[in-house]
């Protein structure tokens, strides 16, 4: 049996479900007949916790892969109209929710279509500019009130939750599979600092401000989207940017431009650790970002710096 490559494979290959355009569209036309006439076409860049379709030119279908991500289409449908007035760029507000049916077995949801491609190497000319622009999305959502938003739980992955309650004792059984491999002295050390820190006040958190969320267009960050982790909780999960597609000038810039105290960075070395450790032996990843290897080795040198 040869190996899935694509994500659509490895997706399937995971138990997720098996979501189609020709499901999509019935689904489409049962429940939002006046919309059952616009072509339904894959998404160039989909994710692994949706199935994402584009609906005509201007919105997008998203369905939860697996019942670990079906929480997220009513937090979406619920907080991202609140949130979306106090955000310096745009984000993917729901304009209809979707019920099971058709042998789709979840609630799923029709968002606007937000222009741009996934930010990399290849489309960021200035990573200086987009940190920035980055820090200020994340401080601005930190500002908005918490009101009773969703703490961390499994509709976030315990995006929001303290690194170390969450993943902690995955994080240091990651690390000891890499034995001989990187510093473990230092290692440990990130983890431990990372324990010793408290999280001061709950906030805002988008959980997962990664590169593929970032929409880049003319080379500025034109939107954020993909909110299905989002809590209220510990802001260091959306940091970990500052490692795995930053560097130099660029971190300079984001770390400086984030409200982020000596604890919350230490608790987002943590998140950066934990998570490149997992999959360092899974290849090199995503080519718009950096391989884990460096990822782990920029994380431990900023520690040995203090």
């Amino acid at each position: 049996m040869t190996n899935p490559t694509s994500l659509r494979d490895r997706k399937l290959a995971a138990g997720k479900f098996p979501m189609d355009v020709a499901l999509a569209q019935r689904l489409v036309a049962a429940q939002f007949p006046q919309w059952a006439g616009l072509p339904v076409r894959p998404v160039a860049a989909d994710g692994w916790d949706n199935w994402s379709f584009r609906l005509g030119d201007d919105m997008k279908l998203r369905f939860p892969s697996a019942a670990g991500y079906a929480e997220q289409t009513a937090k979406e449908a619920e907080w991202l109209p609140r949130l979306a007035p106090h955000l310096p760029l745009p984000i993917p507000v729901p304009v209809a929710t979707g019920e099971p049916g058709e042998s789709y077995p979840f609630r799923w949801s029709i968002q606007r279509w937000l222009r741009g491609d996934p930010a990399s190497r290849a489309n960021v000319p200035d990573r200086v500019q987009v940190a920035r622009d980055v820090a200020g999305f994340i401080t601005a959502l930190q500002a908005i009130d918490i009101g009773n938003g969703p703490p961390p739980g499994q509709h976030s992955y315990l995006r929001g939750a303290h690194p170390i309650d969450a993943y902690g004792e995955e994080a240091h059984r990651a690390v000891e599979a890499l034995t001989g491999e990187i510093d473990m002295r230092t290692a440990h050390e990130v983890l431990a600092a990372a324990t010793e820190s408290r999280v001061a006040s709950p906030v805002w958190v988008h959980g997962d401000v990664a590169i593929g969320n970032l929409l880049v267009r003319d080379g500025q960050l034109a939107a954020v989207i993909d909110f299905g982790c989002m809590a209220v909780g510990d802001p260091s999960c959306d940091l970990v940017l500052a490692w795995v597609f930053l560097e130099g000038q660029a971190r300079d810039a984001f770390r400086a431009a984030l409200p982020a105290d000596a604890g919350l960075w230490a608790r987002a070395r943590a998140w950066a650790l934990w998570k490149s450790a997992l999959v360092y032996r899974d290849g090199p990843g995503n080519p718009a970002e950096h391989s884990p290897p460096e990822i782990i080795a920029a994380v431990l040198a900023e520690h040995r710096a203090g």
